[in-house]
C-alpha cells in the first residue's frame, strides 16, 4: 500500500512545536505533502531536512514567512520539479512535484497550495489567474503521467463541503466561478480535466466529518463549522486504487486537518 497524506501546516516551525513530527512518525506515510510551510532554505538547514526518517524536498516562496510547499518521502524520487512554470505563482512557492518513474508507471506526487482570495479583490483576481493557468497545466500533465495532487485547494466544491453554504455563496472559496472550475476539473468529458476527487469518491455522502479547515474566529472548530478545502485529486487509474481515507482531528497542528489516503500499489 502507498500511504499519502496532505496537510496545510500554517507554518512548519509552528506545527513542529505542536508535535507534528511525532505524529508523522506514528502515521508512517510513504509521502506527506505540506502546504504553507512559511520557511526559507536557511530555516530548514540543520533542522528540517528530514522528518520522522522521511527526506524533505521544498519549494520556498521568495517572500519570507509566506506560503511555500514541501514533500517528505521515504522513497527517492527520480526527478524533483519545483514550480509549474508560472513566474507569478512560482515566486510564491506553490507547486512541488516528485516523480517516481518505473518501467511500469510514470507517477507523480504533487503538493500544491492554491491562492486564497479571502483578503480582498486583488488576491481574488490573483486566484482566478492561478486557476486559469493551472487548468491547462494539469491537462497536459495528465496526458504524460499518472499523479495525485495533494493540497489546500481553497475551494469548497459543493454545498455538502461546508457548514454554512447559504451564507458563503458570495465569499472566496465558495464563489460560483470557483465551484465551476472544480466541476470542470472533475469532468471526464471533452472540456474537462477528468481528475477524481478521491475523498468524495470514497465517501460520497459524508458531510461534517469531511471538513478539513475551520476559521480561527469564534468557536468554529469547537462547533465544527468547517470547510473541506484539502484534497487528493488523482488521475482515474490511480484513484481506482484508493482504498482507505482518514481525516485526522485528534490533535490540531494548524487550522487545517491532515487527510490521508491509502492506495493499493507500491513504489
Amino acid at each position: 500500500m502507498f500511504k499519502l497524506t496532505s496537510l496545510n501546516l500554517n507554518g512548519l516551525r509552528s506545527a513542529t512545536t505542536k508535535g507534528v513530527a511525532d505524529w508523522v512518525a506514528q502515521l508512517a506515510p510513504d509521502c506527506i505533502c505540506m502546504q504553507e510551510i512559511r520557511v526559507q532554505a536557511s530555516d530548514v538547514t540543520g533542522r528540517f531536512e528530514e522528518m520522522a526518517g522521511l527526506k524533505g524536498h521544498f519549494h520556498f516562496a521568495e517572500k519570507k514567512g509566506y506560503a511555500g510547499t514541501a514533500i517528505y518521502t521515504r522513497h527517492e524520487p527520480t526527478e524533483v520539479v519545483v514550480g509549474w512554470g508560472d513566474k507569478e505563482f512560482d515566486a510564491e512557492g506553490r507547486y512541488l512535484e516528485l516523480r517516481f518513474d518505473t518501467p511500469k508507471r510514470k507517477f507523480s506526487v504533487i503538493s500544491c497550495y492554491f491562492p486564497s482570495g479571502s483578503s480582498g479583490e486583488e488576491r481574488q483576481a490573483a486566484k482566478f489567474r492561478f486557476l486559469a493557468g493551472f487548468f491547462p497545466h494539469l491537462i497536459a500533465l495528465k496526458k504524460q503521467r499518472e499523479f495525485v495532487l495533494c493540497g489546500d485547494i481553497n475551494i469548497a466544491h459543493k454545498e455538502v463541503d461546508l457548514k454554512n453554504w447559504r451564507g458563503n455563496q458570495k465569499n472566496s472559496g465558495f464563489l460560483p466561478e470557483e465551484r465551476a472550475w472544480m466541476t470542470r476539473l472533475l469532468d471526464a468529458g471533452a472540456d474537462g480535466a477528468g481528475l477524481v476527487d478521491v475523498y468524495r469518491m470514497l465517501k460520497p455522502d459524508t458531510t461534517d466529518a469531511a471538513y478539513t479547515w475551520w476559521s480561527n474566529r469564534g468557536q468554529a472548530y469547537a462547533n465544527n463549522v468547517g470547510w473541506r478545502l484539502d484534497y487528493h485529486l488523482a488521475t482515474p487509474t490511480i484513484a481506482a486504487l484508493a482504498r482507505n481515507e482518514e481525516i485526522y482531528k485528534t490533535i490540531k497542528f494548524s487550522d487545517h486537518a491532515p487527510i490521508t489516503v491509502e492506495y493499493a500499489f507500491g513504489l
